[in-house]
């Protein structure tokens, strides 16, 4: 998975966190772009020449979200705004997915969504 991000300095303090967090470590590093994996996933943040150069709106046709299995998202949320995430629906957190979903949506400052959903039982 590759996103193209309008500035890499903006988003990979915020980024490294969340990768961190979920059990990505650092892949591979180069002048625009970074990398982490977790197992055979591996998953890129690149601020390319080629970009246009619009900001990212997730409510365009595309991509809208990325959806984890995270193991605590209440600590995971605890920390978010540390590392420039927010909690979007908050009023409806934890189950802003509706009555049997448990997880946490945050937002970035570039616009970028996560969903963060309690790891699965066994």
């Amino acid at each position: 998975m590759e996103l193209w991000v309008e500035s890499l300095e903006t988003a990979l303090p915020g980024f490294t966190w969340l990768f961190g967090r979920l059990g990505y470590t650092p892949f591979q590093e180069w002048e625009h772009g970074r990398s982490w994996r977790c197992g055979p996933t591996y998953i890129v943040i690149e601020e390319s020449p080629a970009a246009t150069r619009v900001p990212y709106d997730r409510m365009r046709p595309g991509l809208n979200h990325l959806a984890f299995h995270a193991d605590d998202v209440d600590a995971m949320v605890a920390e978010a705004g540390a590392h420039g995430w927010r909690l979007m629906f908050a009023d409806r957190h934890p189950h802003a997915g509706g009555p049997g979903h448990y997880a946490a949506y945050l937002e970035n400052e570039q616009g970028f969504e996560v969903e963060l959903v309690r790891g699965v039982q066994a």
